[in-house]
C-alpha cells in the first residue's frame, strides 16, 4: 500500500483526459429509460490518465435537462505501480450545483477515498477540476475537453465474451484440452484451492483479477486437462458452489495442423490407445524429419504428447553436431460425448543443436527465432504424411469443413 501512496500524486493527475477506455465495459449498471422531459443517464468512459493511464474510470451521471441530480464515480486501478493486482472504489457523489463530492473506501485495500470535483460544461464538452485522495495522498485533478455518452452508446460498447462454450458441437472452434470456469469472486479462492493435487494445469494469467472481473464479481479461470477427462471434470465444476459457467475454450490446437480419422483401430475399450498411436506418429515423423526416435511421453495432466528425435546436423558435417527435435501433439475425440472419430494435432517441430561428440565440446548459441511474418519451421510434409498414414481428413479453412 505504501507504493500506492508514494506514486499516487503523479499517477492520479489528469484524471479526466480524452480517450475511450474499453476495459470499463463490464461495469454492472442498471439501464435507465429516458422519456421526454424525464431523467437521462450519461456516461464519461473516456476518463483517462489515472494511475499513469492504467486506471479504468467510469463517471455515471443522472440529469434532468442540463442539471445533474446524481453521480457515481467508479475507478479501478493497480494497487501499486506496475502491479497486475487491482483495487477499485465506487463512490456516490453528492451534487451541489457544479460541485461533486463523496467519500468511501477501496474494495480490496480498504483505503479511505475522498473525491471533490468541480464540473463545468462548455458546449458539448466538460471540464473537471478538483481533488481525489487515496489514503493520505491528495491529487490535484485538471481534465478539460471531456465528452459524454448516452445510455445506448454506453451499452453498445459493452463486451461480455468470456470465451467459454458450454456445449460445443465439435472441437473445430474450441480446443479439446482447454477448459474454463467462471466463478464468483467470493468463491474463487476456495475453487482454486480445490484444484491443488488434481491433474490439471491452471493458466497463470487467469489468476489475475482484472477490472472486468472486479466489476462483474466473477473471475474466469482457464486450465488445461487431458481431453478424455475434460467432460467429467466440467460436469463436476458446474456443480461446485460459486461456479456460474463452465465449458471449453481456445487452446493449443490449430486446425491447419489437425487430422480427423476413424477411432476404431485406436481404442482399447472406451479409452484411446495413446501409446499405440504415439508409436505410429513417431514412425511417420522419423521418416519425414529424417531423424531417429528417442522418446515419447504424455503429460498426465494435459494429455499433451511429446516426441523427441535426434539426427546429425547437416549444416557442418565435419563438426559432428547433433540436432534434437521436439514435436508436441494432442489426441482427442473430435467432439464432446460419444463419437467414432478422433483428432490428432501436431505442432511445428522445435530444433536445438548441440555438440554431443566425445571429447572437447563446441559451445553453441542459437539466437534465431520465428520471423516477423510468423513463418514456422519446415516439417517436410509431416502433417500430410500423417493424414495418409491414418487415412484421415484435413480441415478446409475456406469452406469450414473436413475434406
Amino acid at each position: 500500500m505504501r507504493a500506492l501512496l508514494v506514486c499516487s500524486t503523479a499517477l492520479l493527475a489528469a484524471l479526466l483526459a480524452a480517450s475511450p477506455h474499453p476495459a470499463s465495459a463490464q461495469m454492472k449498471l442498471s439501464p435507465r429509460a429516458t422519456t421526454p422531459g424525464g431523467p437521462e443517464t450519461r456516461y464519461f468512459t473516456s476518463i483517462d490518465g489515472l494511475m499513469d493511464g492504467n486506471a479504468d474510470v467510469i463517471l455515471k451521471e443522472t440529469r434532468q435537462g442540463k442539471t445533474v441530480t446524481a453521480a457515481v464515480l467508479d475507478v479501478c486501478y493497480p494497487v501499486a505501480k506496475n502491479s497486475d493486482r487491482k483495487d477499485r472504489f465506487v463512490v456516490n457523489l453528492q451534487v451541489a450545483g457544479q460541485t461533486l463530492t463523496g467519500t468511501t473506501q477501496s474494495i480490496s485495500e480498504k483505503a479511505p477515498i475522498s473525491v471533490k470535483l468541480l464540473r463545468k460544461q462548455a458546449g458539448d464538452t466538460f471540464e473537471f477540476r478538483g481533488q481525489i485522495s487515496i489514503g493520505q495522498v491528495v491529487t490535484e485533478v485538471t481534465s478539460p475537453d471531456n465528452s459524454d455518452l448516452s445510455e445506448k452508446e454506453f451499452q453498445d460498447n459493452q463486451t461480455s465474451d468470456d470465451g467459454i462454450t458450454p456445449q460445443p458441437k465439435d472441437f473445430t472452434d474450441v480446443s479439446p484440452e482447454a477448459i474454463a470456469v467462471k466463478v464468483k469472486l467470493d468463491n474463487a479462492t476456495d475453487f482454486l484451492k480445490s484444484l491443488k493435487g488434481q491433474a490439471v494445469e491452471v493458466t497463470l494469467a487467469s489468476l489475475t483479477v482484472g477490472c472486468d472481473a472486479l466489476r462483474a464479481g466473477e473471475q474466469t479461470i482457464n486450465m488445461s486437462v487431458d481431453p478424455e477427462r475434460a467432460g467429467a471434470l466440467l460436469a463436476k465444476f458446474k456443480a461446485t458452489p460459486g461456479v456460474t459457467s463452465a465449458g471449453w475454450t481456445a487452446g493449443m490446437t490449430e486446425m491447419d495442423r489437425t487430422i480427423r480419422f476413424a477411432a476404431a483401430d485406436w481404442r482399447e475399450g472406451d479409452k484411446i490407445s495413446k501409446d499405440k498411436l504415439a508409436a505410429a506418429v513417431s514412425n511417420v515423423l522419423s521418416r519425414t524429419l529424417a531423424a531417429k526416435p528417442v522418446s515419447q511421453s504424455f503429460n498426465p495432466a494435459t494429455g499433451k504428447l511429446k516426441l523427441v528425435f535426434k539426427r546429425p546436423n547437416p549444416d557442418f558435417p565435419a563438426l559432428d553436431l547433433t540436432d534434437t527435435i521436439e514435436v508436441a501433439g494432442l489426441v482427442s475425440p473430435d467432439k464432446p460425448g460419444t463419437t467414432d472419430k478422433l483428432m490428432l494435432w501436431i505442432g511445428s517441430p522445435a530444433t536445438t543443436t548441440a555438440d554431443e561428440s566425445s571429447g572437447a565440446k563446441l559451445n553453441l548459441s542459437d539466437d534465431t527465432s520465428v520471423d516477423e511474418e510468423g513463418e514456422q519451421p519446415d516439417d517436410n510434409g509431416s502433417v500430410e504424411a500423417l493424414a495418409k498414414e491414418l487415412r484421415g481428413q484435413r480441415w478446409d479453412a475456406d469452406k469450414s469443413v473436413w475434406k
